[in-house]
């Protein structure tokens, strides 16, 4: 698997490059599916979220990229689907657009619907997270991230990576994103991490971490 952990979705010509680069062919030759669960879970949801996501109108560009195909893959569904049916869709795709909204929320039906199991064993698809869909993916998001609370308590997320995410550094949409915030974030957070902005992506391959970015960033 082969991971484009952004902010706000692909906001600028150098993150753009590195998807392409990622799928070994342009954006218009390659088939998308999209996952809107993690929009569901966040204190502050609301339907809205999801249907821009899903549809192309979010300010933060994914779906709505000029892909050959998108298709919409709900995890809060798959349980009650059969599992090679909902499988074969995920291998057919090149890529996988991952919402943004709750982090831990979209961890746990990762798990309850298989696909966390799953995703180490695609090297060939490419991953893109915004937000919470980025930090799903992270060994822990920290307290400042918690919203939804799983029954098993904590702040633990998948550990498909060995770095944690800040995201949305010093946005004016997220006051409490500090840069200030996040050092004090990062010293508790117990391992690598990076804060980044609304122009910044971290690409991963092979285990080999890249920052790519036109806008602010750090690294702790």
């Amino acid at each position: 698997m082969k991971l484009l952990l952004t902010d706000s979705g692909v906001t600028n010509d150098s993150i753009r490059d590195a998807l392409v680069g990622l799928l070994g062919k342009p954006i218009a030759e390659a088939d998308a599916l999209c996952v809107p669960t993690a929009g569901y879970g966040a204190p502050d949801a609301d339907p809205g979220g999801p249907w821009r996501f899903v549809s192309g109108q979010s300010h933060c560009p994914m779906t709505g990229l000029g892909w050959k195909s998108v298709g919409v893959l709900e995890l809060t569904a798959l349980p009650s689907i059969e599992r090679e049916h909902w499988v074969s869709w995920v291998r057919r795709a090149d890529v996988l657009l991952v919402n943004g909204g709750d982090a831990l929320y979209l961890s746990h039906w990762m798990r309850e619907s298989g696909l966390a199991e799953l995703l180490p064993s695609l090297p060939d698809l490419v991953y893109v997270g915004f937000s919470a869909g980025s930090m799903v993916l992270t060994p822990r998001i920290g307290d400042h991230f918690v919203g939804w609370k799983p029954s098993t308590g904590g702040d633990s997320a998948l550990g498909l990576v060995d770095f944690s995410v800040f995201p949305h550094l010093d946005h004016p949409a997220c006051p409490d994103n500090t840069t200030a915030e996040a050092e004090r974030w990062a010293a508790g957070i117990g391992g690598p991490a990076y804060a980044i902005d609304d122009q910044t992506a971290i690409k991963v391959v092979d285990g080999v971490v890249e920052v790519v970015s036109e806008g602010r960033w750090k690294s702790y």
